[in-house]
């Protein structure tokens, strides 16, 4: 295992990260306006839900949302190497094209996890965190959405040449991901159709994993939905299963022979 090349990529893109500081702001500012404007708006309407105000229901949903948001959006540095040139250097590196693959999946996540973490601050100085509250489990949890979501961002980048293309084919992707997945409301009360496409959906398991550790201490246990070794067992696997597929598409000469004939000097 190239621990050196993977350990290089991780450090890039933190770097990169804390150096777009509207991108850290930006990712706090929105899951604060769903949690403070959207969900007082929806609380007030609904009220009490099981002895749960919706805000505090709310924020497991928008802890994921952030890990969403910043581990999907994080592999779009897969695309960017593409076009910028990076990548040339990346695959003439003697390892592995699938180690490639699995530093940018490790780095997305990394990034999720940073920016969940940030929220979760936020979260506590706003009273949106209980003492009840499973830590270890949360922290879990995140480390689990942050995976999942990065293989799915993953998994889109290896298909996808063009940052274009990318924007296009994300916006097709996250919003059903996030929306289908039990954080804005329960799963359980969806129509029949929308629920198997819940289910089906690995973001899903690990919201409800959030939920076990913010809200079943709160109320009852029925605030999560699933088995916790479900949770854990179908984000993981999704996990494993996008790097290998992503690593399959990456490593077919036709997903970098543009860069082989840049490199080359040839013309396909």
């Amino acid at each position: 295992m190239p621990i050196r090349p993977i350990y290089a990529v991780l450090e890039r893109e933190v770097v990169r990260m804390f150096r777009q500081r509207t991108r850290l702001v930006s990712a706090m500012v929105r899951p604060l306006i769903w949690l403070l404007v959207i969900g007082a708006g929806f609380g007030a309407v609904l009220g009490r839900s099981g002895g749960l105000d919706y805000q505090l229901f709310l924020a497991p949903g928008v802890l994921g949302m952030t890990i969403l948001f910043g581990s999907m959006l994080a592999a779009l540095t897969l695309v960017y190497d593409k076009e910028s040139g990076v990548m040339r250097m990346l695959i003439i590196a003697p390892f592995g094209h699938h180690w490639i693959i699995v530093a940018k999946t490790v780095a997305a996540a990394l990034a999720g996890m940073i920016q969940g973490l940030l929220l979760l601050v936020l979260l506590v100085l706003l009273g949106f965190m209980s003492a009840k509250t499973h830590l270890l489990l949360l922290l879990a949890g995140m480390l689990a959405s942050a995976l999942a979501c990065a293989g799915i961002g993953i998994l889109v980048a290896a298909f996808t040449r063009t940052l274009d293309n990318f924007a296009a084919i994300m916006n097709f992707v996250i919003f059903p991901v996030f929306f289908l997945s039990g954080a804005l409301y329960p799963i359980q009360h969806l129509p029949q159709a929308l629920r198997i496409a819940a289910m089906l959906n690995p973001f899903t398991y690990a919201v409800d994993v959030l939920k076990h550790a913010m809200l079943a201490p709160l109320i009852a246990p029925s605030a999560s939905e699933l088995k916790l070794a479900l949770d854990f067992g179908v984000a993981l696997g999704f996990t494993l299963l996008a790097v290998a597929i992503a690593s399959w598409r990456f490593s077919r000469e036709q997903a970098f022979e543009p860069l082989i004939h840049i490199l080359t000097g040839k013309r396909g």
